[in-house]
């Protein structure tokens, strides 16, 4: 789940018990907001100065913690992309209090009305975000794009820059970005398909009202935030590609969806109605689908649940890392404000551009990193699936004793698994003598928002 918006606020007092069952942080201890308050004071070192590059940022409207600024230019048939990444490194040292507290948390925990950070606000919202109002320390990452959109990566340095302005998703124009950001998106887009990638991001989801009842539905991703996208991803390619030819790093890997899988998302796609041809693979089948319709929309998230997950995982010797949904080896560099490994891998790229060993403290965390991030990303997965559990309730209210038309997708000793037709609802009912694809009518029982629960029985 990207994340949930509820503009009629009717979730607050199921997500109020969400964050108390999974203990999400409320604000940060007094030695930590101290430390960062004297850390976003920290006077510069010396820097490469970049404050006369024409540096924007591109984020949701709202957003205050901007990971990443960036400003394009030509270079022969290249493209040349420079991308400041916030150094959240020259704020933190090992073992402070904002450290210690950043490794307990690992990410920043997103729920539909407001979000635990990783960081204070203080620095992720203001000294270290890179924000239009001064001059900000970031590093720069120089990446080179060929024609056909394979990215090196060319350089980096230690930074000072000054954004020129904080652009959105919603009103940015073509007039604001710079000249090449179109086709650096549409060079990264055609090198993914020239890969296989089936890399999608799914689209926001939508609790509003529909004559009287709640409903789920889904906000298609704007064009402006799949180019955006490009940026970040050729310049994680780039660092990954870097780390692995030098032997050392942390990647991001995740194995593809097994055949079991792939069986169910058959059974999930005729659910929803959509043809998807038996001689397609679910690579090409995905990058077919468009999130503008809901139907399709909800697919993706279907998928995006369906594969073991992405994982840490350090430089191995004779070991490739591979991301099966980006088809690349892949790593997590460009949003260090809100995950944790980010600020390891900028600075291990860091020292491999400069050519000096990485430093001992951030070779041993890249060891560690795994185990951390994977008890932050099981605990931000756990929330997200929570809150659709809520959301999923509350949609249903209302439709006790209706009746609906669902696909099995699993049968298991504990349940069927089914899928509604008309609705993005998974759920559990108890059905004997039924394979994955048959078709079932069920009876809503009982939605329980406060157990975040819905129930049905088989009818037909």
């Amino acid at each position: 789940m990207r994340s949930l918006v509820d503009d009629d606020h009717v979730l607050d007092s199921g997500l109020a018990a969400i964050r108390t069952q999974y203990k999400v942080p409320q604000g940060f201890p007094a030695s930590v907001e101290a430390a960062a308050a004297e850390a976003a004071r920290r006077p510069l070192d010396a820097r490469v100065d970049r404050t006369d590059w024409p540096f924007v940022t591109l984020d949701p409207s709202t957003s205050t913690d901007l990971d990443q600024a960036f400003t394009i230019e030509s270079a022969g048939d290249d493209l040349l992309l420079h991308y400041a990444i916030a150094d959240v490194g020259w704020f933190v040292t090992p073992g402070d209090p904002i450290d210690v507290e950043a490794w307990r948390r690992g990410t920043t925990l997103y729920l539909p009305d407001n979000k635990a950070s990783l960081y204070p606000r203080v620095l992720s919202e203001g000294a270290a975000s890179l924000l239009p109002d001064g001059q900000r320390p970031a590093v720069v990452f120089h990446v080179r794009l060929s024609c056909e959109g394979v990215a090196t990566l060319d350089g980096a340095e230690r930074s000072l820059i000054r954004s020129r302005a904080k652009l959105a998703y919603d009103t940015v124009t073509a007039a604001d970005v710079p000249a090449g950001f179109d086709e650096f998106a549409r060079r990264v887009t055609a090198a993914e398909s020239a890969r296989g990638a089936s890399n999608l991001e799914p689209p926001e989801q939508h609790v509003g009202r529909d004559d009287g009842h709640y409903r789920l539905t889904f906000r298609p991703r704007s064009v402006s935030e799949d180019q955006n996208a490009a940026l970040s991803l050729a310049t994680n390619l780039a660092i990954a590609s870097a780390m692995q030819d030098s032997g050392v790093g942390l990647f991001r890997v995740m194995a593809a969806p097994d055949e079991r899988a792939v069986h169910r998302l058959r059974h999930t796609a005729r659910a929803f109605g959509l043809t998807w041809p038996e001689d397609e693979s679910l690579e090409s089948y995905s990058r077919r689908l468009d999130c503008s319709r809901p139907a399709e929309a909800a697919f993706v998230m279907a998928v995006r649940r369906s594969g073991g997950g992405a994982e840490y995982r350090p430089f191995e010797a004779g070991v490739v890392p591979w991301h099966a949904a980006m088809a690349a080896t892949y790593a997590h560099a460009t949003a260090p404000l809100r995950r944790l490994a980010d600020r390891y891998v900028v600075e291990t790229a860091l020292s491999i551009v400069q050519g000096v060993p990485v430093p001992d403290d951030i070779g041993d965390a890249l060891t560690r990193l795994p185990e951390a991030m994977a008890a932050a990303d099981h605990a931000a997965n756990t929330i997200d699936r929570a809150v659709i559990d809520l959301a999923e309730a509350v949609m249903m209210q209302g439709h006790e004793g209706e009746t609906f038309d669902a696909v099995v997708t699993d049968d298991d000793p504990e349940g069927t698994r089914i899928q509604l037709t008309t609705l993005a609802v998974k759920a559990k009912v108890q059905a004997h003598g039924v394979q994955p694809g048959d078709s079932l009518r069920v009876k809503l029982v009982k939605a329980d928002t406060d157990k975040r629960r819905v129930e049905f029985l088989r009818v037909g």
